[in-house]
């Protein structure tokens, strides 16, 4: 769920620094184990989870004495691949033939689980495979560097989202701690995420779901853990099952242009809003549903959208229309192909 597009500043003097260092061979392209520990600031971090969490500073030292810091991890999160590409162009990446089929493939393969999650959490199955088919191709792309060196290179040499990443050094620690895990095996994104969702640490400990019982709330190797934990995130951000998510709209050439902008949370009924120039091009929608005005560069124009609270729920994944958009219409795509196959095995 971590998106680059939502943390990364523009490439600063810091990082324009040590890169210039590392070309001129004054800068190690990898710090060994061992270099963080001997850090006033890591001991600092060390003395807060012994004083805050009842770790032994020791230990923590002891584990991040272990830890590499990664230069390509520094370049990579300074160069966000998403940022300001257009609708026409953000859609194409996500929803392809290809990624709609593995979806179908990947629910047929856990039709059953997707059954169970999606009663138990209250969340279509379509939606779950959806996110899990955005962040890593159904499992295929969940990441390979150690948590542990992409959090301690980000949590003490990325001074512009230092305070974020060291708290989630914290919350990995933990996780590892709660979960009888050993940090120096977890592996992740360059960002830190974690798993078939891409679960940042808190979120993990937030949201991660043990679905199999099994002790261990394993979002990287058991498929029913992870499918249940994405169901989770949704639940607990409020998606209503069966809601309205998105819908196209129609604008009168005086509407309330205010209303583009405004956030992603809904603010104003679809009443309120026809008032304003704005209304559903389909039918069938509650009056009272509330839904908040998008306008998106299409291929042929401006296009207009209305994202109700599932949308809004949907953000809070990752907080971006666009992802929000691509992930609902992936979901219908994969539902419309998957039921397509469900009649063809069926006689």
């Amino acid at each position: 769920m971590f998106r680059v597009l939502d943390l990364v500043l523009p490439t600063t003097h810091w990082l324009a620094r040590f890169l210039l260092l590392a070309a001129a061979g004054l800068a190690s392209t990898t710090v060994y184990a061992g270099d963080y520990a001997q850090r006033d600031d890591v001991q600092a971090f060390a003395q807060e989870m012994q004083d805050r969490y009842g770790f032994k500073k020791a230990d923590v030292l002891a584990v991040l004495a272990q830890a590499e810091q990664k230069p390509n991890i520094l370049e990579a999160i300074a160069r966000p691949a998403e940022k300001a590409k257009p609708w026409k162009d953000y859609r194409k990446i996500f929803i392809t033939d290809a990624r709609i089929e593995g979806g179908v493939d990947f629910w047929l393969a856990n039709e059953q689980v997707l059954q169970k999650v999606s009663e138990q959490y209250q969340v279509e199955p379509e939606m779950i495979v959806a996110i899990i088919g955005v962040e890593t191709s159904y499992g295929k792309n969940t990441g390979s560097y150690r948590v542990l060196d992409a959090l301690s290179t980000l949590a003490f040499d990325y001074p512009p989202r230092s305070a974020f990443f060291r708290q989630e050094l914290q919350n990995f620690l933990l996780l590892a701690r709660e979960q009888k895990q050993d940090a120096l095996t977890l592996t992740g994104s360059y960002a830190g995420a974690m798993g078939y969702g891409q679960f940042m640490p808190s979120s993990y400990r937030n949201f991660a779901a043990d679905f199999n019982a099994d002790g261990f709330a394993d979002i990287w190797k058991s498929t029913p853990d992870a499918i249940a934990s994405v169901a989770n995130y949704f639940k607990q951000h409020g998606w209503k099952k069966g809601d309205p998510v998105l819908a196209r709209a129609n604008v009168s050439a005086d509407f309330d242009q205010t209303l583009i902008g405004a956030g992603f949370k809904p603010q104003y009924t679809l009443t309120e809003l026809a008032q304003r120039g704005v209304a559903p091009v389909i039918g069938g929608l509650n009056a009272n549903n509330k839904a908040v005005l998008l306008s998106q560069e299409g291929d042929y124009g401006t296009e207009y959208w209305l994202g109700f609270d599932n949308f809004y729920t949907i953000t809070r994944y990752n907080n971006s229309s666009m992802y929000a958009m691509a992930a609902k219409q992936l979901a219908d795509a994969i539902k419309a192909q998957h039921d397509l196959r469900q009649k063809q095995i069926t006689p």
